[in-house]
């Protein structure tokens, strides 16, 4: 009697452990469960993330900069700094911005392309200060195209260039117009949904994320020529971004490993004289 007195103790106490696990995986999931549902439904604040007021450019050094109101076709209102060619034949850089801020915290490479003689056309994507709209990939690539069909039928030359969550735009309007004189990629990724894989293995990405600039898949499609400028202490992106792109892409990319450099600095450490020492003489 003692023996089977001893089982059945045992017996409840397996099934208390059993009890317990289970309601340890079940509070699990639970948890699991919205983590997921907060990245999904929060997923494009977690990928554009604008921020400020739009100021006049005179107030960051840019006076010779024109504020553009441009309706799109959809009929979304952009804000665009934009600024003609002071070197005749010099081409136009149509520049794309990335993630977050807004276009003033760019005045710096602005100012570069401006002293060297070239033009600017340089969007706020829909959703950010100063445009109307929300932004997505769809509709920033729309706005991209457009705006380099505006630049392209004008007889101007253009420079597509991509500052992070821009070359996924850039990449996007580049295979779709071979007319470009150059595609330049700042800090590149893959696609949005690598990043995001990286970041956070433990959450099914790839079925998550509605926008994710899959640049992988049309690299090779692209015929501009192409320069792709990485840091090798990118922490955001990391450079194994750009150096797949840059095998992926063949003989009409160039790749640029910057030593040292990360994600916001590559044009202190030259690339902007790159930029212009590739492109060809008129």
């Amino acid at each position: 009697m003692q023996i089977q007195s001893t089982d059945a103790n045992t017996m409840r106490r397996i099934n208390r452990i059993k009890r317990l696990l289970l309601g340890l995986l079940l509070a699990g999931g639970v948890v699991y469960g919205v983590i997921v549902g907060y990245m999904y439904f929060n997923q494009q604040s977690l990928l554009y993330k604008p921020d400020g007021e739009l100021p006049d450019p005179a107030s960051v050094s840019l006076a010779d900069i024109d504020v553009l109101s441009m309706p799109m076709s959809d009929g979304t209102v952009l804000t665009a700094w934009a600024a003609p060619a002071a070197v005749e034949g010099a081409p136009t850089v149509l520049f794309f911005h990335g993630q977050s801020g807004n276009l003033s915290d760019r005045a710096d490479r602005f100012r570069e392309i401006l002293n060297s003689g070239y033009g600017l056309l340089a969007p706020s994507y829909r959703g950010f200060p100063g445009s109307a709209g929300a932004p997505s990939e769809a509709g920033l690539i729309s706005d991209g195209l457009e705006l380099f069909d505006q630049l392209h039928s004008a007889g101007e030359p253009v420079v597509l260039h991509g500052q992070s969550l821009g070359t996924g735009v850039a990449s996007a309007v580049a295979v779709q117009k071979p007319e470009a004189e150059m595609l330049v990629l700042e800090a590149p990724f893959t696609a949005t949904v690598d990043v995001a894989a990286e970041r956070y293995p433990w959450l099914p990405v790839s079925a998550l994320m509605r926008d994710q600039f899959a640049t992988r898949d049309i690299i090779d499609a692209i015929e501009v020529p192409t320069l792709i400028f990485h840091g090798t202490d990118d922490q955001t992106v990391p450079v194994h971004h750009g150096e797949r792109l840059a095998d992926m892409g063949g003989e009409r990319v160039e790749f640029f490993s910057v030593p040292d450099g990360t994600h916001n600095d590559l044009w202190s450490h030259g690339l902007w004289q790159t930029v212009q020492d590739r492109l060809p003489q008129r």
